[in-house]
C-alpha cells in the first residue's frame, strides 16, 4: 500500500469566511480530518460523507499527552494510505505544533504540505479595529506566547528587549499570566500607561473587546469575566479602536475612555 499524505491547514482565526480557498479544497477531499477545539466546526461541514472526523481539541495547560496522540493518528492514517488533514485554529506553524508535527512526519518518511492560516494576534486585532503597524504609532509587530513561566516558575523572555524593541506586542495564550505580563513590561520600561487591548473570541459573533492601559487591564479583564481564546494586544495602536472600530461586538465591552 503507499503512502498517503498530510495537509497541515490553517483554519484561521474563528470566521469561517477567513479560511483559505486551498485550505477549503483539501477539507473538501480528505479521507481523515484531525481537528483543533478552536477550529469553527462549520467549516467540517464541506467534508465527504464518508470522511473520518476526530476531534484533537486541547484543553488550556492540558496539551502533552493529546499531541503525542495526535502524532500517532497522522502517521498511522497516512500509513493506510489516506489524505490527512490536520486542521489547526490560526496558522499551523504560529504556537500550533505544526513544527512539531511536521517533523514526526519526516521521521516516518510520510510526505506532507503546509496550507498557511490567518493568526490570530493580526485577525482579532482587525476586527476589533486595531492595526497592529500603522505608519506614524508603530513600525515593529512581535508575537509572544503567554506561556512565559515554567511550572517551576522559570522565565525565558528577554523582557528589556520586548519592552524596548516591539511597537505593538501580541501575546497569545496569556489571560492564565496578564497580571505578570504587565508587571513585567512595566517594569523593564514599557510606560504604565501604555494602552493594551485583550480580545476575546476574535473575529467570531462572540467577540469581545476590553480596553485599558498596562497598569489596569488585569483588573478590568478580570471584572468583564474575559477568558480563553484571547489575544492581549499591547501598544499604542490600541487607541486607533476608538476611530475605526467597524465590527460589530457583544454587549458589555468595557472600554477605558481616559
Amino acid at each position: 500500500m503507499s503512502k498517503g499524505k498530510v495537509y497541515l491547514v490553517g483554519a484561521g482565526p474563528g470566521d469561517p469566511k477567513l479560511m483559505t480557498v486551498y485550505g477549503l479544497e483539501c477539507i473538501q477531499k480528505a479521507d481523515v480530518i484531525i481537528y483543533d477545539r478552536l477550529v469553527n466546526q462549520d467549516l467540517l461541514q464541506y467534508a465527504k460523507n464518508e470522511a473520518q472526523l476526530i476531534y484533537a481539541g486541547k484543553e488550556p495547560g492540558k496539551h502533552d499527552n493529546i499531541q503525542e496522540q495526535i502524532h500517532q493518528w497522522l502517521v498511522e492514517k497516512a500509513l493506510q494510505g489516506k489524505m490527512v488533514v490536520r486542521l489547526k485554529g490560526g496558522d499551523p506553524f504560529v504556537f500550533g505544533r505544526g513544527g512539531e508535527e511536521a517533523e514526526v512526519l519526516v521521521k516516518h518518511g510520510i510526505p506532507f504540505e503546509v496550507i498557511p492560516g490567518i493568526t490570530a494576534g493580526i485577525a482579532a486585532a482587525a476586527y476589533a479595529g486595531i492595526p497592529v503597524t500603522h505608519r506614524h504609532l508603530a513600525t515593529s509587530f512581535t508575537i509572544v506566547t503567554g506561556h512565559v513561566r515554567s511550572k517551576h516558575g522559570a522565565d525565558s523572555l528577554n523582557w528589556r528587549a520586548l519592552a524596548d524593541g516591539s511597537d505593538t506586542i501580541a501575546f497569545y495564550m496569556g489571560i492564565g499570566n496578564l497580571p505578570y505580563i504587565c508587571q513585567q513590561l512595566i517594569q523593564h520600561g514599557k510606560d504604565p500607561e501604555t494602552k493594551v487591548a485583550i480580545i476575546e473570541w476574535g473575529t467570531t459573533m462572540r467577540q469581545r473587546t476590553v480596553v485599558g492601559t498596562l497598569q489596569n487591564i488585569a483588573e478590568k479583564a478580570e471584572g468583564a469575566g474575559i477568558s480563553h481564546p484571547a489575544i492581549v494586544l499591547v501598544g499604542e495602536v490600541v487607541k486607533l479602536r476608538e476611530t475605526i472600530q467597524w465590527f460589530p461586538e457583544l454587549e458589555g465591552e468595557i472600554v477605558d475612555t481616559k
